[in-house]
């Protein structure tokens, strides 16, 4: 019994595992690439070349030569929950329960919070810019976004041929307020948000703002995104990324779980969740980075 339990919390966490009203909500989950926690990424051989006006016969056949990256899927382990059968007796709701769906959230919140470091391009290079702002001084000596900058990193991904459908713009704090004090029109836009989207369209973006975001500094001349976790040091920054060359993918999920009949001591519920789980770029092309510059 306490097995199909566990299993039923398990894949009841799964069934509403969904980053819903979230940047991560749109991008597809690929749970058909994932075998034993370990994810295949696919990777394109060349692409055919296309004819105009061919009159040379036997059209010239090629083969695709497909290869595959392997990563493990992340793992994601929540802290434990103590429940003592005292407050199960005198709480007016199912507090077990309850914790499970905090557990879930936590475990949503963190994986998004991981998704955006982990496809937010190293440094700069020259298919994955790295840019900094160039607005005016916001008082801390921190340079504004300013919608020139939008324009300008717009016209970097039409040169490197992202597709204009399903670009993003991951916002952070300080950059959707720099937009909101300089765009009338993306005021409006926030004023009307709705699911968490700000806006389908502004300056060729889809527009979400994130409360948790990546930071860079500058290494040996270099913008450098900082670890995953560690106390920033550098800037904050907004992260850009094409929808079609991302995936996602969770795994397995296990329920950890003792009940107060087995701990005659406390007599209390414990309960705790891992999770596998991954976002990745399939390919680096229109990711990148809009980093707060310093006056």
């Amino acid at each position: 019994m306490a097995q199909l339990v566990n299993e039923l919390a398990e894949k009841e966490l799964i069934k509403k595992f969904r980053h819903e009203h979230t940047w991560l909500g749109q991008v597809k989950s690929k749970p058909n690439w994932v075998s034993k926690d370990v994810i295949k990424v696919p990777k394109q051989g060349a692409a055919p070349e296309v004819l105009i006006n061919n009159n040379i016969y036997p059209i010239v056949s090629n083969k695709r030569e497909d290869d595959y990256a392997t990563l493990a899927l992340n793992k994601y382990d929540t802290t434990n929950t103590d429940v003592s059968d005292d407050e199960l007796e005198t709480l007016p709701y199912e507090k077990i329960n309850d914790v499970q769906v905090q557990h879930r959230e936590e475990l949503e919140d963190k994986t998004a919070e991981h998704a955006l470091f982990s496809i937010a391009p190293a440094a700069h290079s020259s298919t994955t810019p790295v840019i900094s702002t160039t607005g005016a001084d916001d008082g801390t000596g921190r340079k504004r976004l300013t919608t020139t900058d939008l324009i300008n990193y717009k016209k970097r991904l039409d040169n490197l041929g992202v597709p204009k459908k399903g670009r993003m713009l991951i916002l952070c704090s300080d950059h959707v307020n720099d937009l909101l004090l300089e765009d009338r029109a993306f005021y409006t836009q926030y004023q009307n948000i709705k699911d968490g989207l700000i806006s389908a369209n502004y300056l060729g973006f889809e527009i979400w703002e994130d409360f948790t975001p990546v930071s860079y500094k500058v290494v040996s001349g270099t913008l450098t995104k900082e670890a995953f976790g560690a106390v920033p040091t550098g800037k904050p920054a907004s992260v850009v990324a094409y929808v079609g060359n991302l995936a996602k993918a969770a795994g397995s999920v296990k329920r950890y779980m003792s009940v107060a009949d087995t701990d005659p001591d406390n007599r209390k519920n414990r309960v705790g969740f891992r999770l596998y789980f991954i976002c990745v770029a399939i390919k680096n092309e229109g990711m990148g980075a809009l980093v707060s510059g310093t006056v």
